[in-house]
């Protein structure tokens, strides 16, 4: 038995399942939810993780429903340039970095895995509720909609990629403490604005103990004006936050008010967050890493495997660079070697996930704001060399990008 069983259908398990297809792997994917729909506000795809995609034949596509991000901006919350950098293409990586609609990036995969897999290939209304094994095989088990049993599945392994609320990890690990609130909620929306900057800028402005914010565009010519679907989030530091779920609806006016005083003149931002067309909201928690994610012929991928906070524009990447290790693991080792190959997958994408995980914690890239802020005392400054040199930002920058995986 050589067939791989994947657990959900999100950006991990629909990138396992074309890295198991391009090396000749049988895999099917089983999804909880009766419909895959296009949830979620924007995501960045970073070059390492976009390398892969190309790899797998997807460029064009991406390039077509995304934004191709040709810098990345750091403002105060005074719209003060702080620091830029060119990002993707334009900082020349051989591959683009795409601000996309984690919908439609989903919605790209998806379409690749039905083309070149079979229709059968992605099973919906399939909740797994835990898995079982014995020497020769796993067998993931699973209910329908109503609760109702349905037939067990087996293969050479089980890999949850079934996110946050993953069922693979809490058997795995079911003493595992609740999720860790990092003191810092979110809200996040989308926007239908003219562009600003470049027309391609990813911009990250102000501070969490004020109100910070992430921005950037994710579709181009959205309508015959021209105009972007914008994606912004804001982070304000907060003791309350509700359990983590991407599709809560949140409410403008409790954070708006950070923010009305930021109109800058080359973004009005409350007018960007009042024009939304939907507002969600997030508290930013992860997980302490694990100290093993697999257990003979189960292991989990993913968001079930490393959740982290949304600093640094690495959760999705991470997730395709693990499916890609997995894939060739499992391409080197024959099915009864199994459990070797996802131990072997462990030992080489744990160890990476749990630092970038604890450095998002302290030092992703956004920390130039926080040195800015600490520096300036939360007012505008004169010179910016006078606060912070542009050698100590890039270092900043450069120690996460290195530890990350897409240093130049």
């Amino acid at each position: 038995m050589d067939n791989v069983v994947i657990i959900g259908a999100g950006i991990g398990g629909l990138t396992l399942a074309l890295e198991l297809h391009a090396v000749g792997i049988p895999c099917r994917v089983y999804e909880g939810v009766a419909e895959i729909a296009p949830v979620g506000v924007g995501i960045n795809v970073l070059p390492h993780a976009s390398r892969a995609l190309t790899r797998l034949g997807l460029e064009a596509e991406l390039s077509s429903v995304a934004v191709l991000t040709e810098e990345s901006a750091f403002y105060n919350r005074f719209g003060q340039l702080i620091y830029r950098q060119p990002a993707g293409l334009a900082a020349g990586y051989e591959v683009p970095q795409y601000s996309i609609h984690r919908g439609d990036l989903q919605g790209v995969l998806l379409a690749a895995v039905l083309d070149r897999l079979g229709a059968d290939s992605v099973v919906t209304g399939w909740r797994c509720t835990g898995a079982t094994q014995d020497d020769e095989s796993a067998v993931a088990h699973f209910i329908d909609p109503d609760g109702d049993a349905l037939p067990p599945q087996r293969g050479r392994a089980v890999v949850g990629c079934d996110g946050i609320h993953s069922a693979i990890r809490k058997m795995l690990h079911p003493d595992e403490g609740a999720p860790r609130y990092s003191g810092v909620n979110m809200w996040r929306g989308v926007t239908v604005a003219e562009p600003f900057l470049t027309g391609a800028s990813m911009v990250r402005a102000g501070w969490l103990t004020t109100g910070k914010l992430v921005v950037y565009p994710i579709r181009n010519n959205v309508d015959t004006q021209g105009r972007q679907l914008v994606n912004w989030v804001a982070e304000i530091e907060t003791p309350q936050h509700h359990r983590r779920d991407w599709n809560r609806t949140g409410r403008l006016e409790d954070f708006i008010a950070a923010f009305d005083d930021w109109h800058f003149d080359w973004l009005d931002v409350p007018a960007l967050m009042r024009s939304s067309e939907v507002v969600l909201e997030y508290p930013m928690v992860d997980q302490d890493p694990l100290d093993r994610w697999s257990f003979g012929r189960l292991t989990v991928l993913g968001d079930a495997a490393h959740p982290m906070v949304p600093r640094g524009s690495n959760g999705a990447g991470q997730s395709i660079l693990d499916a890609r290790i997995l894939a060739q693991q499992l391409l080197d080792s024959p099915p009864h070697s199994t459990a070797e190959a996802l131990t072997a997958y462990e030992h080489e994408r744990l160890p990476v996930t749990a630092q970038i995980v604890t450095t998002n914690r302290t030092n992703p890239p956004d920390a130039i704001l926080r040195e800015v802020y600490e520096r300036t005392g939360d007012q505008p400054f004169a010179d910016i060399n006078d606060v912070i040199s542009h050698e100590e930002m890039r270092r900043i920058i450069g120690g996460y990008e290195t530890l990350a995986g897409y240093a130049r």
